[in-house]
């Protein structure tokens, strides 16, 4: 290659970039550990900021909601503007040219957190998880299990030295909640704190 084909030509010189201003786009993921009303509520949330919404659900989570909440799977499909299957390997969000803000997984399994601690990109969730630490992007882990051992204490550094962000969804009671509804907002508000994102549900401490 010469110096001269380094050089633009007018036609490349006289090109116009058009800079595209989307909606927010963030990846909502549920695992099968307990707490699926995290992630049924972000959606609810995001849809009402008017932000892009792709979610992923694990086999275990289909299987655990049934425990938990009477929302079928359609109805939390429903909230999403676009869904993909875990097995889905290939879909946008597994590629990092496809832009977002960041990803939640919440809530976030023990096995899931172990899938993203050691690289492993077995499933959608944990390549898209892959995707937003290569890409600097922010993750959100909404880890939910207790008590702890070693390997999941070992398994939250790995990821915080990575660059997510473990949020395990701890509930605040300054904020005197008066329901389940309350509680569960609050730490939906927390969650979007992380993204600048303030929707007016956190009673913040001596505001």
């Amino acid at each position: 290659m010469t110096t001269e084909n380094l050089v633009p030509d007018a036609t490349s010189a006289s090109r116009k970039f058009v800079v595209h201003q989307p909606r927010k786009r963030f990846v909502v993921a549920i695992t099968g550990a307990s707490g699926h009303i995290y992630g049924i509520r972000l959606l609810d949330v995001l849809r009402e900021l008017n932000c892009e919404t792709h979610l992923v659900m694990s086999k275990s989570a289909m299987v655990a909601l049934a425990y938990e909440t009477d929302i079928k799977v359609k109805g939390i499909r429903d909230r999403a503007d676009h869904v993909y299957s875990n097995d889905d390997v290939a879909a946008a969000i597994s590629s990092g040219s496809f832009r977002t803000q960041g990803m939640f997984i919440a809530p976030c399994s023990a096995k899931t957190l172990g899938e993203i601690a050691s690289g492993a990109c077995g499933t959608l969730v944990s390549r898209a998880a892959d995707v937003m630490l290569k890409e600097r992007r922010r993750l959100v882990l909404m880890f939910r299990e207790t008590p702890l051992h070693l390997g999941h204490c070992r398994n939250m550094v790995s990821v915080t030295e990575m660059g997510a962000i473990v949020m395990p969804p701890v509930p605040a009671f300054y904020s005197r909640p008066e329901s389940v509804e309350d509680i569960i907002d609050h730490t939906v508000g927390r969650a979007l704190d992380l993204f600048d994102l303030d929707v007016g549900v956190v009673k913040r401490w001596k505001e």
